[in-house]
């Protein structure tokens, strides 16, 4: 296995790295920016049997959960994602150039690997990595007709899936970076004249394939194989791509078979194994069915027919799984003096268990993890968007601290001894004086969706005596998580739906599904706004979803459809996404979110702490596409790749294929 994934990430780089940029920030050694021969490695041999077929699928699918998993140790690809949409920021405060001033810091020379802004965020990573995972899946499409004594339909299967693998990051690539080079193979020689494909012309290409896909590849009670990509995967992604090009009915069709005929249904009960959290006497959990379904333990089991696809991420060998280092990278940073206690001391510490001075009412490491906060969420995400008609739904058990699954900064409880205030509720402001009690808002003091980012940690939990950092679960442990699940199929059709028709009474049904199963009060009555669709999916997905990506998608469909958007705006395609500023008037619905709901465009943030002590959020309508990286168009030496609107480099003159068919025709010419 270690072998097939040495060559075929060798293989990638002859195929991607002209266009990533590898070659150039890997090595300060001129020799490696020499292209090996591909004779060297004889892919012929290596990808001639289904076992090798079968270890390229794998390299597969462990790159698909990395998105999710660790990226240098700080979550920072999933968290760039989010970053760019109305739900997040960057939180680290203690980072001079973290990514907060987007509008005038994101330029094409600023994400290489050489100067990453403090590593604050992963734009780099995804275009490389990306491109690297549609190496593999281009490895398993030009090799599986060449395995001799495979069943056709099996080949088809195989096909199907790596389809699957490289139509999701060409979605991504296409959402976060516009227009952009098409590549459909393994080529026998390195090439340096790509031209970038058209956005439209991508997708086409993606639909084609993704309908080869549903055809042929199993459905998961055929397969009984957990995290192989299934039928019902491949419906979820062609339902994406028909709404991306407008072709709204057939999305609503796919999204129907799901929903009706493909035997997953919305979990409305408790099932699997109850996971009572970290020390139960600091944090209760009340049992129930959001809290279970968001356990790594019930995630991927029988039980659960809501699964559409997983990522399995659990077991002993420390190669194979990756840690989901939620605890330590998406919770406040609550134990330093800077959130303190009336009385002026320090509110928070993090007593072992060893100690004498231990209390297991008090075990806020254990229970919450030992956060540092590289990304917090905005106040729209922990307030604004769990207000429906008008007023806050107190029993949405995803927004619930009654019963556990979410955590107010009030809910901690000043576990100092030292303190008057001890055992008392964190306060952000002194009783009295009305003094500000934590230095750091930013970082310091937020709302967390707890039933979703508590994750057990076996092997540092039994570690009793080791450092702070291995005091229980204070990172967060290996953990299953989810790809797709039944309720965003039910939010695609009412996507879908709307787009059809704005008045279409059934709308709100699918939106209250979900709000029903979360045993909500308030219900959506009447007509139903793309903006209540996006909240939903916001208060259902948060973490899951890939935000940037599909509000991006949604923003085309606005464009494509004319349909109006929760303040009455219309978009047009030609220019929602070439416009520039940061003021409130045009852009995309993009930016529109990002404006009216984030700490963005608001002005700088005075706080008292080292490093980034006056953050400027800012984000401009250019942002809409993240820049084309520098290297990646100065290693295309013998072409021209086009810059994205509003970036040094922009061309509007640049040539690009306009059809999918004639970047495919070109890939063989080099010259």
């Amino acid at each position: 296995m270690k072998n097939i994934q040495q060559r075929s990430s060798r293989l990638s780089y002859s195929i991607a790295a002209i266009l990533s940029g590898i070659m150039l920030i890997s090595s300060c050694s001129k020799d490696f920016l020499k292209p090996n021969p591909l004779s060297i490695y004889e892919p012929a041999a290596t990808f001639s049997t289904e076992s090798g077929l079968m270890s390229a699928m794998a390299i597969c699918d462990r790159h698909l959960k990395l998105y999710w998993a660790t990226e240098h140790n700080e979550m920072l690809t999933l968290g760039t994602e989010y970053i760019f949409s109305e739900l997040m920021v960057a939180g680290a405060t203690d980072k001079r150039n973290m990514l907060c001033d987007v509008a005038n810091m994101l330029t094409p020379t600023s994400e290489t690997g050489l100067q990453n802004l403090d590593r604050t965020n992963s734009i780099w990573y995804m275009w490389q990595e990306t491109y690297k995972g549609i190496s593999y899946a281009n490895t398993i499409i030009q090799f599986v007709d060449r395995v001799e004594g495979l069943d056709e339909n099996i080949k088809n299967a195989y096909k199907g899936r790596a389809y699957f693998h490289r139509a999701f990051r060409y979605m991504a690539l296409v959402f976060q970076f516009g227009d952009i080079p098409l590549v459909s193979k393994l080529l026998e020689v390195p090439k340096q004249n790509y031209r970038s494909t058209e956005r439209d012309a991508i997708l086409q290409m993606l639909i084609q394939d993704m309908e080869f896909a549903v055809e042929w590849v199993p459905t998961q009670q055929e397969t009984n194989l957990i995290g192989l990509v299934n039928k019902g995967a491949c419906r979820m992604l062609l339902t994406k791509l028909y709404l991306a090009m407008g072709e709204y009915q057939k999305a609503k069709d796919q999204t129907d078979i799901l929903i009706n005929q493909s035997g997953y249904s919305l979990m409305t009960n408790t099932f699997g194994t109850f996971n009572p959290g970290g020390e139960a006497r600091t944090w209760p959990i009340t049992r129930n069915v959001i809290w279970d379904m968001h356990r790594a333990e019930n995630k991927l089991i029988a039980a659960n027919k809501e699964v559409i696809m997983g990522m399995p991420n659990r077991g002993s060998d420390a190669e194979s799984f990756s840690q989901m280092l939620t605890m330590r990278i998406l919770y406040p940073f609550v134990f330093d003096n800077r959130v303190q206690a009336p009385d002026g001391r320090q509110a928070m510490l993090n007593v072992r268990r060893n100690s004498g001075d231990y209390n297991p009412l008090y075990d806020y490491m254990r229970s919450f993890g030992r956060g540092i906060s590289t990304f917090r969420p905005t106040y729209f995400q922990t307030h604004a968007v769990w207000n429906v008609n008008g007023q806050v739904d107190a029993t949405d058990l995803r927004h619930s601290s009654s019963t556990g699954n979410w955590i107010r900064m009030e809910d901690y409880k000043v576990n100092n001894k030292a303190s008057a205030q001890f055992g008392q509720n964190l306060t952000l402001f002194h009783p009295t004086t009305g003094a500000l009690l934590c230095s750091d808002t930013i970082r310091r003091w937020f709302d967390v969706p707890h039933y979703k980012f508590f994750l057990n940690d076996p092997v540092n939990e039994a570690n009793i005596v080791g450092s702070d950092g291995l005091r229980g679960a204070t990172n967060g442990g290996i953990a299953d998580w989810y790809l797709y699940r039944l309720a965003e199929a039910y939010l695609l059709r009412a996507e879908a739906k709307y787009y059809l028709n704005p008045n279409d009474g059934t709308i709100k049904d699918d939106l209250n599904i979900i709000r029903q199963r979360a045993q909500c009060t308030q219900l959506y009555q009447g007509a139903v706004t793309i903006g209540d669709i996006m909240n939903e999916r916001a208060r259902e997905l948060y973490w899951e979803e890939w935000r940037n990506v599909e509000l991006k998608r949604v923003s085309l469909c606005l464009a494509r459809s004319g349909q109006p958007d929760e303040w009455g705006n219309t978009y047009s395609l030609a220019n929602f996404d070439k416009q520039s500023g940061t003021d409130d008037a045009g852009g995309s619905y993009w930016y529109q979110r990002i404006n009216h709901y984030s700490m963005y465009n608001k002005g700088p943030i005075q706080i008292n702490a080292t490093g980034n002590s006056n953050p400027n959020y800012t984000m401009d309508k250019k942002n809409m596409y993240w820049p084309i990286p520098y290297a990646a168009i100065t290693a295309n030496t013998k072409g021209v790749l086009s810059q994205n609107f509003g970036y040094d480099g922009y061309d509007a003159g640049v040539a690009k294929w306009s059809t999918w068919q004639e970047a495919v025709a070109d890939e063989d010419r080099t010259e």
